[in-house]
């Protein structure tokens, strides 16, 4: 096939040229991911650049970091509606900024006290960090001191909200979530039979790592950037669950944490491993999209207890990452000579057999949730509705009433006997906080699981009165179906079937 030299010398132009400004960008610390803001008449901020990209902002989680840029962007705004730039901010204009977040009725798309709290919270580490090195005068962000759980004076913003609420919080019962999927992610119809007319791709994946979640507790960028050889092998006695390692780098208090997944979801996620994963790996190094890009290959692995993953780049660079201590940006990087050519270590790809970046799975939830939308109306007042962490907090709510279920009942345990075993081993509440790694137990029964925390599951549990052995899979169904009905937030499916 002949060559169009002019084509072909634009092509070496333009590859010269975003070279030169991968060079440009390594000099001044600007890296792959981090967020570049620009004003409304297309100016970039050095002082900004310079905070977005090399002070602690720069170690904070991704998710974290997106969410603190979106509240950036909607102050600035505020601010460029009154002709001025970020650092000419006063104390004024973010109490006026409060104002029109959280009750102006001019503003169409107003949010309660959590959301507020989270971009007050970003302005206030912005601003510090920028009085410190004297790039503004005064910060705008008014601090109180206040005395925290343990006794200690700690300061936090004046315009922090009193009333942040947990009232969008909400949880899925086992059978609803499981409508969820068959139906948003699957592809099946309100009769739960395969739909013709679907036309999703990757079902398999999406549908292992929704159960993942849902099974596990795992947050959304923990579960996201697993690796394949941090899929769980353990299998625990009785195998039904199998334990799994969460790297310390990932995690969001950053403390490395134990996590258990069903046998089903295991076996999910290897048949996705085995099919669809493997089809568009091959895909890939058919077309050639692996080459070329900036990958570290693993040799080999050295370590039991500290595993080191030892890599090659594409330069010639040899060197080392330990698995604990791999970040989410440097685990897209590594990849692994398969039988047919290289491939990402990364476990979740898309169908250009790249990896499938954490934030991308909100879109996933949202098409799903649309998808119920539509098929279900028709048969359900309420279709059910899931997010990511939905899917965790669904995972508190159910792991809650089986810990109660198996201390009351498979143990036999006695009050008094109940209580020795409290003491010694701690209580259903603190499991479920460790399983979900909170470093506060307030967190857990407060937010998590706030519809049953006054609730008497033992008493609950109480009404049925199974055989010796624990409850089938109808009983503790009911269980949950009472809980949605005396419970706000609890999604389920009964109550909600409406006549054709």
């Amino acid at each position: 096939m002949p060559i169009d030299r002019q084509l072909a010398k634009d092509r070496v132009s333009v590859l010269a040229g975003w070279e030169d400004l991968a060079v440009r960008e390594e000099r001044v610390g600007i890296h792959p991911g981090d967020p570049i803001l620009l004003s409304p008449d297309y100016r970039i901020d050095d002082v900004l650049s310079r905070y977005l990209c090399k002070s602690s902002f720069a170690r904070l989680a991704q998710e974290t970091k997106r969410n603190y840029t979106d509240d950036y962007c909607l102050f600035f705004d505020f601010l460029w509606g009154r002709g001025k730039w970020w650092s000419e901010a006063s104390s004024d204009d973010l109490w006026d900024f409060e104002d029109w977040r959280t009750r102006s009725p001019r503003n169409p798309a107003r949010v309660g006290g959590a959301r507020w709290n989270r971009g007050v919270a970003a302005l206030a580490r912005l601003y510090e960090w920028a009085v410190q090195r004297e790039y503004v005068l005064a910060n705008p962000v008014l601090m109180r001191t206040v005395i925290g759980r343990t006794g200690e004076a700690r300061l936090v913003p004046a315009a922090r909200a009193k009333n942040a609420r947990t009232s969008e919080v909400r949880w899925l019962t086992p059978r609803a979530f499981r409508r969820w999927v068959d139906v948003g992610l699957r592809g099946r119809g309100a009769d739960g039979l395969p739909d013709l007319r679907w036309a999703g791709r990757l079902a398999d994946r999406n549908a292992a790592f929704a159960d993942l979640l849902f099974s596990s507790g795992v947050r959304l960028t923990e579960g996201a950037s697993l690796l394949t050889v941090e899929v769980p092998r353990l299998q625990l006695e009785g195998g039904r669950y199998y334990a799994g390692r969460l790297a310390r780098a990932v995690t969001k208090s950053k403390r490395a944490r134990t996590f258990y997944a069903s046998s089903v979801v295991v076996g999910e996620i290897e048949g996705y491993v085995e099919s669809s994963r493997a089809r568009v790996v091959r895909r890939a190094q058919a077309v050639g999209r692996y080459d070329g890009l900036p990958m570290r290959l693993v040799t080999h692995e050295t370590g039991r207890r500290r595993l080191l993953l030892h890599w090659r780049a594409r330069n010639g660079v040899v060197g080392h990452t330990a698995l604990a201590e791999a970040t989410v940006d440097e685990r897209m990087r590594l990849f692994l000579e398969g039988p047919t050519g290289p491939e990402p270590l990364w476990l979740w790809l898309n169908e250009a057999g790249l990896p499938f970046q954490p934030a991308s799975w909100e879109g996933v939830f949202r098409t799903a949730n649309e998808r119920c939308e539509n098929v279900l109306a028709p048969v359900m007042s309420e279709p059910p509705l899931c997010t990511p962490h939905m899917a965790r907090h669904s995972f508190a709510l159910v792991m809650l009433v089986v810990l109660n279920h198996i201390m009351d009942r498979r143990m036999g345990l006695t009050p008094e006997e109940r209580r020795d075993f409290r003491l010694l081993y701690g209580d259903p509440w603190r499991m479920v906080q460790d399983l979900l790694g909170h470093a506060q137990l307030e967190t857990t029964k407060h937010i998590y699981l706030a519809p049953v925390a006054d609730l008497q599951l033992r008493s609950l549990l109480a009404d049925f009165q199974p055989a010796d052995g624990p409850l089938s899979e109808g009983e503790l169904t009911e269980v949950f179906a009472r809980l949605a009905r005396e419970s706000e937030g609890i999604q389920d499916l009964d109550d909600h079937l409406v006549a054709r």
